[in-house]
């Protein structure tokens, strides 16, 4: 009764078959597994002393930002250099802008400081002279993606849309770290800008969405191997009625 699994046509439904399901289950066992990463990110992050509770460490010794050093006060030394807006960017739900300087570091490198954030109509106070020391909570640069930041071109001189090492080569010379910090207690005149936290260091919506198709692949494994069986019945049975002679043979 079931030779016709032989069959070219049941040949090449059986091999969709074989190849799908272990396909949707890898798929799903890749998903869960980046959600399992996500909750030990978490926990780990929350079991991690507070960036407030720990000691500022010089800018050097944090760098590269990573989970565990995003946030972490940083200090470092030199003197201010170009300023920018960074326009567009929302604080308490208010609409302003940050107020960023270029801080020329005694190690020959520029970092980009957030020295506030100003509301919609203030006025940037003035670059502070001479030789400065600050402290701030680091920052991974900003990617498209980030809350807040500006892709789009056609933004006035003196105006930057985000903030990163890759958008702030074209304007100035410097050799810039692919960091920035925002100061803990911002200039005068300033509001202070809150660290975010590090991307896909927690349970956001992004770490369910990996939760959610990780039930959508084996459901769709469930699915193929439903539809399979289904199949299977049905021709089965179709060939118990042509036997018997209860339906007409049309091979």
């Amino acid at each position: 009764m079931y030779r016709f699994l032989l069959t070219p046509r049941w040949w090449g439904i059986n091999v969709f078959v074989l190849l799908a399901i272990p396909f949707c289950v890898f798929m799903g066992s890749w998903q869960l597994g980046r959600f399992e990463d996500r909750v030990d990110s978490h926990r780990e992050a929350e079991q991690r002393p507070g960036a407030e509770e720990q000691a500022a460490a010089p800018l050097g010794e944090l760098l590269p930002v990573d989970k565990e050093t995003s946030g972490r006060q940083a200090t470092a030394s030199g003197r201010y250099g170009e300023q920018f807006i960074v326009p567009e960017r929302r604080l308490d739900g208010k609409p302003g802008s940050y107020v960023l300087t270029l801080l020329r570091t005694e190690s020959g490198k520029t970092l980009p400081v957030v020295r506030g954030w100003l509301p919609q109509g203030g006025t940037a106070p003035a670059v502070p002279a001479g030789a400065v020391t600050v402290t701030g909570a680091l920052q991974a640069s900003e990617t498209p993606g980030t809350d807040g930041a500006h892709t789009a071109g056609g933004l006035p001189a003196g105006q930057l849309g985000i903030i990163s090492a890759a958008s702030l080569v074209n304007l100035v010379p410097d050799d810039m770290y692919d960091a920035w910090v925002t100061l803990t207690k911002a200039d005068s005149g300033l509001t202070a800008v809150p660290a975010s936290a590090p991307q896909n260091s927690g349970l956001d919506l992004k770490a369910f969405q990996n939760l959610g198709y990780t039930g959508e692949w084996f459901v769709f494994a469930g699915f193929v191997l439903f539809m399979w069986f289904r199949l299977v019945r049905r021709e089965a049975e179709a060939v118990r009625d042509r036997e018997l002679g209860l339906t007409p043979d049309m091979s």
